[in-house]
């Protein structure tokens, strides 16, 4: 994201010092011709010289004399702060007024905007999107059709922030303000300048329509209504010499920041613009059949049947043509299938699972990976997760799945709560900066530092470690994340095989994001070893 742009003032010229004299060294005013001689100009009033009297000077020296003598430091006079003075109107900013709920239409694309907006500016303040926007919904107390419209927006607009940023920074002499009327302008533009190859959702008149509507309808930024009017409808006549001057800018062309762009590259040379569009892409709905209950090819059938267009894309993986919500899922509800990317799908497979074994799910939610564990095998499953509100949702997706797991809210890098029998399994899915999965979470790149790499990977150091101790002999850990950096992937496993002589079996290792017929699936890092019973 772009930084704000200071306000650029304009000093007004100074005007010429009023001459005294003319050419030829003419009074100012004087005729010419003239033959009367110039009055001489009277001389400056001197100004008064302060003097004091001698009974003043007296009582001065006489005063020096007694702090002399008793060692008195002369009396300064009370200190009186200053009133209070009261800035001006351009120098106070109020607080924005995120939670403000317009008078506007539930149905209406000016409500979506705006609730989409809202979100946005959560997110450049550092809160995540799906946060943000559940915080919107609660302000809004929108119907689920207009959460479907904010969210849709909201995560356009995050796909294209570096673009929307270049194009307001050469349609506006500052950065607008408040940051609600930034993400309106961005969401708008958004959906005025959709990608390449995509068709705009709506029509252009009314994308101006409704967002000058929205604007109206804040009271944080009701007075830039024209300014929106004119900014937008401004693109529209200027689009394609604006991004053309655009699109110089690696931000506006790749939207993402610099040093993603630059990591990138850095670490995938011959891949790196391919990794960078697959990123921006709009992600397929893909879910994991549970084959305990039903196979791939009868799942298939049934979507048929209920004329929802898939295809497989993995052993238990089936990718449907367009998205859906859940509850017109045939088979969700009953636990037949369930939502997991085709990478992620690959995790519980490569644990060489037997019924019996203790498991343990480090870095456990949402709980996807448990579930895919437990319709494998019958095991004794120990689901751990930092997060207690997001390991409730490891609780209900097992629920909804008819399975069970023990459930403990502890950090990872500590053994606190770890009873000291050994696991004969151990899935790690470390915390990391989630570089692979940007596509389906597009508020990531914006979110995340550089020098959140290393911090992520020192974090995943401590944990891989700690973990290691809770291995049976013989016993496999697979090491999962979803980044991309070599940092926090490759690297991390050949030193941890090397500080614990563990040995390393196959695995896939990097997997780049792909979106294909026959491959599908988010970027992710598997490395699996097994502990020497030496």
């Amino acid at each position: 994201m772009t930084d704000k742009r200071p306000t650029l003032t304009l000093k007004p010229k100074a005007k010429p010092a009023r001459s005294t004299t003319t050419e030829g060294g003419r009074p100012a005013g004087a005729r010419t011709g003239s033959t009367a001689p110039a009055k001489p100009a009277p001389a400056p009033a001197a100004k008064p010289v302060y003097r004091p009297s001698a009974e003043r000077e007296a009582a001065v020296d006489a005063r020096a004399r007694r702090a002399q003598t008793e060692g008195d430091a002369p009396r300064r006079a009370p200190y009186k702060p200053e009133a209070p003075r009261l800035r001006d109107s351009h120098q106070v900013k109020v607080a924005p007024q995120r939670d403000y709920r317009p008078d506007l239409k539930s149905d209406s694309l000016a409500l979506s905007l705006l609730g989409a907006a809202n979100a946005v500016a959560r997110v450049r303040a550092g809160t995540a999107l799906p946060q943000a926007l559940a915080a919107v919904f609660t302000s809004y107390d929108v119907t689920p059709q207009a959460r479907g419209a904010i969210q849709d927006i909201a995560y356009r607009t995050m796909r294209q922030l570096g673009r929307s940023d270049i194009l307001l920074g050469l349609m506006t002499s500052k950065a607008p303000e408040p940051p609600m009327l930034a993400g309106l302008l961005s969401a708008a533009l958004a959906l005025l300048d959709p990608p390449e190859g995509t068709q705009p959702p709506y029509e252009a008149f009314t994308v101006v329509d409704q967002a000058v509507n929205a604007a109206a309808s804040h009271p944080d930024f009701a007075h830039a209504k024209a300014m929106v009017n004119a900014v937008l409808r401004r693109f529209l006549r200027e689009r394609e010499a604006l991004v053309a001057q655009a699109l110089r800018e690696p931000l506006a062309r790749w939207n993402y920041p610099q040093w993603w762009i630059d990591s990138t590259r850095t670490a995938y040379p011959q891949h790196w613009e391919a990794i960078l569009a697959a990123g921006n892409a709009h992600p397929p709905m893909t879910l994991r059949v549970n084959r305990r209950r039903l196979e791939v090819d009868a799942y298939l059938a049934t979507l048929a049947q209920a004329g929802i267009e898939a295809s497989r894309v993995g052993p238990s993986a089936v990718r449907l043509a367009q998205a859906v919500n859940v509850s017109q899922v045939p088979g969700f509800h009953d636990g037949v299938v369930s939502v997991q990317d085709a990478g992620a799908q690959l995790a519980a497979p490569l644990l060489d699972l037997q019924d019996g074994m203790r498991v343990l799910d480090a870095c456990a939610a949402p709980g996807g990976k448990s579930g895919h564990i437990l319709e494998m095998a019958d095991v004794e499953l120990t689901s751990v997760d930092a997060d207690a509100q997001r390991l409730a949702r490891v609780g209900d997706n097992l629920g909804r799945l008819g399975l069970q797991a023990t459930l403990i809210a502890a950090e990872a890098q500590d053994n606190g709560w770890w009873d000291g029998r050994q696991y004969d399994r151990i899935l790690a899915d470390v915390p990391c900066t989630a570089s692979g999965i940007v596509r389906r979470h597009p508020d990531i790149r914006w979110l995340r530092r550089k020098s959140d790499t290393l911090q992520l990977a020192t974090l995943s150091t401590k944990i891989l470690d700690n973990l290691w101790q809770m291995l049976l002999p013989n016993g496999k850990l697979l090491f999962v994340t979803c980044s991309l950096w070599p940092q926090e992937s490759e690297a991390q496993a050949a030193a941890f095989a090397a500080r614990h002589h563990a040995i390393r079996l196959d695995a896939p290792g990097q997997l780049l994001p792909a979106s294909g017929a026959a491959q599908d699936h988010d970027g992710l890092f598997y490395a699996l070893f097994q502990k020497n019973a030496a």
